[in-house]
């Protein structure tokens, strides 16, 4: 018998007339006679078959007690961790408006201003025109499109691989081509700072999991030596880590997985389009084309489009499409970002000026953060980082979102990124440099820089 009384409501009410209501001690299932009956009070029977009524106060429909959820979401407020939008209301690539304010924007990923390029835009609206707005299907029933085709051709010519293969997302590709290609059988070895989708992937595969400490090629060594009883061994990092913009150690990565029969396997997110005089990625910047098993990248960086792809031999890409499930059980690339991606890598071909660009003014920024504005040098000068992000680690969080506010009011989009994305105490602002960003820009950046973190 259900208690007669007692403070009782409505916990949730679906689309098939269940209604659950819960007081302190019990849990009754209830039935709505009528959908009417909800607007004043509800006339119930519950799983007692005893008729009662009870008053309603509807503020939305809820299946799940969000108490849970309610706590979590106040500790990550409490420790200065909770994450909220900016609603961005138009942008140019350069400048991105929030709240009506015209900022400059010095945290996207859009390297080479391709996302904003007529021409890209002008191949993505043609696309829709002749293919519709989105592919309609997975690959492997009727969304595969003529232009899947031809990005992929076009992928594997400019990575220098026989074959490539696209994803919806980069996250997906990752989760797919790991996932597939490993069991428990077989161990995975990987960087300490490697992005939460190889992660993730990992985890999926069942395969056994071991880490080396960043770039520690001492420690990647060892574990290689000690895993020889697993029936595979795939080393996998990051080309660039999307956090540090430090480089993987390739040749030294190549050299220990040729020496213990390893599979490589370079995740190019933020170095396809960006490192090498072709912005061919690591294998280019460092002189070993060929020399990585498998190269996984994004359309959606330096392309300026949306995506992910793998590229390797014509082997690994038929077995991927048979096995791969966020490839098969997915609907495909929508014909625009498949077209955008096709022309951005075209500019890239035809115009190297926005590579150099874009290393233009990484220069340019190294030089105008270590300078007074008079010529002065006011400290040390770094040597100019190879990658366009740049961390400017604060430590805590909370003079980290502090300083992030204050740059914004200054007129610049710098946000702050916190753990669990970065280490605890590691706290920082997660500086992008692009080709459309001009010197005033840059001079702009710095000077704010320097005046609201003193040496």
């Amino acid at each position: 018998m259900p208690p007669k009384n007692g403070a009782w409501s409505i916990l949730d009410v679906r689309v098939i007339n269940r209604v659950a209501l819960t007081n302190e001690s019990e849990v009754a299932i209830c039935l709505v006679l009528t959908p009417a009956n909800l607007k004043d009070e509800a006339a119930v029977s519950v799983k007692w078959m005893m008729p009662v009524k009870i008053q309603t106060k509807i503020i939305g429909f809820m299946g799940y007690n969000y108490s849970i959820m309610d706590n979590e979401l106040a500790e990550l407020k409490a420790a200065g961790l909770y994450r909220s939008l900016k609603t961005i209301e138009k942008t140019d690539g350069r400048f991105v408006w929030i709240n009506g304010q015209r900022l400059i924007n010095f945290c996207s990923n859009n390297y080479l201003g391709l996302a904003n390029h007529p021409k890209v835009i002008e191949a993505a609206k043609r696309a829709c025109e002749e293919f519709g707005a989105g592919a309609g299907a997975s690959r492997l029933v009727s969304g595969n499109l003529i232009l899947h085709e031809k990005l992929e051709a076009k992928l594997a010519a400019f990575k220098g691989r026989e074959a490539a293969l696209v994803f919806p997302t980069g996250f997906m590709a990752n989760l797919g081509i790991i996932s597939s290609l490993t069991d428990e059988n077989d161990t995975i070895i990987i960087d300490r700072l490697n992005h939460a989708s190889i992660v993730d992937a990992c985890r999926l595969s069942k395969a056994k999991l071991q880490v080396y400490p960043h770039k520690d090629m001492a420690a990647l060594e060892k574990i290689l030596k000690r895993s020889d009883k697993f029936k595979q061994r795939l080393i996998v990092t990051d080309s660039v880590f999307s956090m540090d913009g430090d480089l993987a150690h390739l040749p030294r990565i190549v050299e220990l997985a040729k020496q213990y029969n390893a599979i490589t396997m370079i995740d190019e997110a933020h170095a396809t389009g960006v490192l090498g005089v072709k912005g061919m990625g690591l294998e280019e910047h460092y002189n070993l084309p060929g020399k990585v098993d498998i190269i996984m990248g994004t359309l959606s960086k330096a392309l300026g489009s949306l995506g992910g792809f793998v590229a390797g031999s014509q082997t690994l890409i038929d077995y991927l499409k048979n096995k791969a499930r966020s490839f098969i059980y997915t609907t495909a690339l929508p014909p625009s970002a498949c077209a955008a991606a096709i022309a951005a890598l075209e500019i890239i071909e035809n115009e190297p000026k926005l590579i150099q660009q874009l290393r233009d003014n990484i220069n340019a920024f190294t030089l105008s953060l270590w300078e007074r504005e008079d010529g002065s040098r006011q400290r040390v000068r770094a040597e100019a980082p190879t990658s366009p992000i740049i961390p400017i680690i604060l430590g805590t969080a909370e003079k980290t979102m502090e300083i992030s506010q204050k740059l914004f009011e200054r007129g610049i989009f710098l946000s702050g990124i916190r753990p669990p994305t970065v280490p605890e105490g590691e706290s920082r602002l997660r500086l992008t440099l692009t080709s459309l960003h001009t010197k005033e820009d840059i001079k702009c950046l710095a000077s704010s820089l320097r005046a609201l973190i003193p040496a």
